[in-house]
């Protein structure tokens, strides 16, 4: 496990933190910029000393204060990914990779260039390199030294969407790939929801929430940290399904299958969707002579407080034994005219056109989903 908790005063701003995390895949760290969520980072690093707490990694105490144990950065062994890949401009991408590592291991070596990609430019140096090649070298570098925990401080935030939508996939192979536990630090949920396994939130300084991403997009509550508008369930799914002669695929959930754009990946891939709230069209009764194909029978388990025009449902469209969250937003006039409430049976529609592409996640033996849509 990783074990988190720590206190400190950074000038006028206060750090409570307080989480755990499984020490395999990726934990991501989210919130507003100025939330605290560098400082737990550095923490973890080493670079920042709290005052008061305790900080444990796979059973290795790094940080104690009563005990008055702090172990230096150097010690840890930690890999930190920042926004910059921080490389040295007079090695070449071969020498930057190998700057650091634990030892002489010819495998491991051609493994990580095969799963970041970087085969072709080994010769190149940093100068010659794009934001998003530099960034898959820094996480190469770092993967080699044999971290125990991989930190990622908004490692595509200097990263335009091209470059972003290149870097991806590369990191989500990774985490499939390697026994490397990785915090991810980020404020754009869209990366959160293609990466991570597991989802703090923070907010002021202190952990508002944590529990896997699918639990904690989908709390009403929490929707002033996670997004309002751009709101939404993610849903665990397996591909099941092609229909080539329509560009379509069909992902199973327990209660139910969605169609999707065609996504080119073996079945019984693991695979997670997010349906954004203002997506999500509600029925009392079975639909009919429409276009859409994506129709779920499910019971309204919440509704919000809301006082405005608009207002958000919580619905369940999965099995008794196997719920399934999803999350829809209509008007206030929608909510009296169907006559809804805690309980009441209904039916969500979905357009197909309407939901973002998969991402590979919930599973390993991903190494090649690389996303080729």
């Amino acid at each position: 496990m990783i074990e988190v908790d720590i206190g400190t005063t950074l000038g006028g701003f206060a750090l409570d933190a307080r989480f755990t995390a499984p020490a395999s895949g990726i934990t991501a760290l989210f919130g507003r910029s100025g939330a605290g969520k560098t400082s737990i980072v550095n923490a973890l690093a080493g670079l920042l000393t709290p005052a008061r707490g305790r900080i444990v990694v796979r059973n290795e105490i790094l940080f104690d204060a009563k005990r008055r144990i702090n172990l230096p950065p150097e010690k840890r062994r930690l890999g930190y990914i920042f926004q910059e890949g921080r490389l040295f401009p007079h090695y070449s991408v071969k020498g930057n990779l190998l700057y650091g590592a634990k030892r002489a291991d010819t495998a491991a070596f051609d493994r990580i260039v095969a799963l970041l990609g970087l085969g072709n430019l080994l010769r190149r140096r940093p100068g010659d390199l794009s934001g998003g090649e530099k960034q898959r070298v820094a996480i190469g570098r770092a993967i080699l030294a044999e971290p125990q925990l991989l930190l990622m401080d908004e490692p595509l935030a200097a990263l335009d969407a091209a470059r972003k939508e290149e870097i991806l996939p590369f990191i989500a192979a990774l985490r499939d790939a390697i026994d490397i536990p990785v915090v991810y630090v980020s404020h754009a949920m869209e990366e959160v929801v293609r990466l991570a396994d597991r989802l703090v939130l923070v907010d002021g300084g202190k952990v508002a929430a944590s529990g896997t991403v699918e639990a904690l997009t989908s709390r009403l509550d929490l929707r002033p940290l996670t997004g309002r508008f751009e709101a939404g369930a993610v849903i665990r799914t397996v591909l099941r399904g092609h229909d080539k002669d329509y560009g379509l695929s069909e992902l199973a959930f327990p209660g139910g299958r969605l169609r999707v754009p065609y996504v080119n990946q073996p079945l019984g891939t693991p695979l997670r969707i997010r349906i954004h709230a203002r997506d999500v069209v509600l029925a009392t009764a079975p639909p009919s002579g429409l276009s859409i194909r994506n129709a779920f029978a499910g019971k309204v388990v919440e509704i919000s407080p809301d006082k405005g025009p608009l207002v958000d449902l919580r619905l369940d469209i999965g099995t008794a034994a196997e719920p399934v969250m999803l999350w829809v937003r209509i008007t206030q006039r929608a909510l009296a005219d169907l006559r809804l409430q805690v309980g009441s049976p209904v039916h969500a529609l979905v357009k197909t056109v309407a939901l973002e592409r998969p991402s590979p996640g919930g599973g390993r033996g991903l190494a090649e989903a690389h996303e080729a849509y």
